[in-house]
This record gives structure tokens, C-alpha cells and sequence, in this order.
């Protein structure tokens, strides 16, 4: 675990030197293992930043400009190739500690499992915490085929920690007859819209530390088929940056977040990437004051 020295690989665009007056840490979770389709997205985190030097360091959107956000990028995680829970403990324990110094945690994935020992982390310090969750998949499962270590678990689990009244999900578009009915039982459950329902959920949980994680496939692949797990009828990529935009003009105490799934070597233009990275700009730009 990295945080006293520049990490010596590609960094996202205009990072920071140094972790300790850094405001929030950029970390990769390199790992796909439980992956149900096309492996790949253990590539994300290198890819995003990579194609980062293509980014204007200002957002027109926002007005401000990556200068005035201090970030560092700490790389990725050694993970072991393989192991999803001993991966699992290992992202946790990473993420207790950029907690624990008071910095932001942005995490760059990878499969959408590595999202669980983070908002696992979160809870312990922030136990009134929301987390928003927007993606194609419910990820509502117990199991997957008898995995409990899954990218198609990794809500359910959140659910069972803090709670599904605790849980809002947005843009789902695909999930089995009993994860659909689970979620309209028990949690905040938003399908196959991101923008205009966030709109209306946003005032109601203003005063409470947030989690958000964003699965690049609620994207409709024909923007974003850079993904392990595709499904047609997705969002836009400008409506996403709106709901970004969105929840930044209107404070919400966002307390850490991840962008998971990019799987470049699916996506030969790597317009999957460049839209992930985008996405990392205005998170940096939007929730950082």
C-alpha cells in the first residue's frame, strides 16, 4: 500500500505529488474475477488514466479547473489475481486507511464487487450514510450460481449492512424477476431512469453523507461498449454528466464514489475510457470544495 511516494506509472491528468495535503486519493482495483461474461475490466483503472492527457483541465460545465482540487493518484491495488476475497479484504483495508486520513476516496475499477469492501468502510465511519447506485444491473443477487464473491452480489450486500431504505438505485435495466421485486419492496428503486427521478430524491437526503458508485454500463453500449456486460436501452452519456452536474450544484455531502467496469480491450476506440475519465474530471471538480 503506496501513499508516500508519486505513484511512478500513467496518472490521471494533473494529480498531485503528494498524499498527505492531498484532499482525495485516486486508487485502481485492478481485478475481474468473478466476471459472468467477458473478463477485462482489471484493465480499467490503466486505461482511464492514460487517456486522461486527453482532458482539458477545465470544466465548462462547472467553471472550475483541475488546479484547484488537490489529488493524488496512488495507483492501483496489488490484488492477487484470483483471489476475490482475500482481493476483497485487501481494497477494504486500503480504503480504512485514505478514511481514517480524512481524504476522499475515488476508486477506479475493475468489477463491480470491489465496490462492496468500500462501502463496507464507508458505513464504519458515516453509519447514516445513503448510497446511490447507478447502473444497467440490479447486482441484487445472493449469489451467483453459488458465488457469494460475485459483481452480480454487491448491492445485495449493501442492503443487508445499512439497510434498503438506505439504498437508491437508479437506470436499472436488468436483473431477474426476484431481484426487480426485491428492489421495489425494499429499497429506493428508480428503473431505467437516472436524471429526472435523482432530481426529486436529491432534497430528501440533502443533509446525509453519500456514497455513489457508477457502473459504466448504464451507459446504452452504442456510447460506452467498452464493458464486460453489455444491455441495450441505456442512458446517454450527457445525461449522466447532468446527474453528476446535479448532485454537485446542489451540495450533496457526497463522501466518496468509484466508477467501475471500464473494460478497454472491448472498445477498440477506447471511447469507453475517455468517457470514464470525463466523468472522473467533473466528480473531482463537482464534489471537491
Amino acid at each position: 500500500m503506496r501513499f508516500d511516494e508519486a505513484y511512478s506509472g500513467n496518472v490521471f491528468i494533473a494529480a498531485h505529488p503528494t498524499y498527505e495535503d492531498a484532499q482525495v486519493v485516486i486508487y485502481g482495483m485492478p481485478m475481474d474475477f468473478t466476471v459472468s461474461f467477458r473478463p477485462g475490466s482489471r484493465f480499467g483503472p490503466k486505461s482511464i488514466r492514460e487517456v486522461s492527457i486527453l482532458l482539458e483541465e477545465y470544466s465548462p460545465y462547472l467553471d472550475r479547473e483541475l488546479t484547484e482540487v488537490k489529488y493524488f493518484d496512488a495507483g492501483d491495488i496489488p490484488l492477487p489475481f484470483g483471489n476475490p476475497e482475500k482481493s476483497v479484504n485487501m481494497i477494504g483495508e486500503y480504503v480504512a486507511k485514505i478514511l481514517k486520513d480524512g481524504k476522499f476516496p475515488l476508486g477506479l475499477g475493475g468489477e463491480h464487487l470491489v465496490t462492496w469492501p468500500v462501502i463496507r468502510e464507508v458505513y464504519k465511519k458515516y453509519p447514516n450514510m445513503v448510497l446511490i447506485h447507478i447502473d444497467a444491473h440490479a447486482d441484487l443477487r445472493t449469489d451467483y450460481e453459488g458465488e457469494l464473491y460475485s459483481h452480480a452480489t454487491p448491492i445485495r450486500k449493501a442492503v443487508e449492512l445499512i439497510g434498503g431504505g438506505n439504498v437508491y438505485q437508479f437506470g436499472i435495466r436488468s436483473g431477474t424477476k426476484e431481484e426487480f421485486a426485491f428492489a421495489r419492496q425494499n429499497l429506493n428503486f428508480y428503473p431505467f431512469e437516472v436524471l429526472e427521478p435523482l432530481k426529486k430524491v436529491i432534497p430528501t437526503i440533502k443533509d446525509r453523507p453519500v456514497y455513489l458508485t457508477i457502473d459504466i454500463d448504464v451507459i446504452d453500449p452504442s456510447a460506452a461498449p467498452g464493458t464486460g456486460t453489455l444491455d441495450s436501452g441505456g442512458t446517454s452519456p450527457k445525461e449522466l454528466l447532468s446527474a453528476i452536474h446535479e448532485m454537485a450544484r446542489s451540495r450533496l455531502q457526497i463522501v466518496g464514489t468509484d466508477i467501475v467496469e471500464v473494460a478497454p480491450v472491448l472498445d477498440s476506440s477506447d471511447q469507453t475510457s475517455i468517457l470514464a475519465s470525463k466523468l472522473v474530471r467533473e466528480i473531482l471538480l463537482g464534489f471537491i470544495r
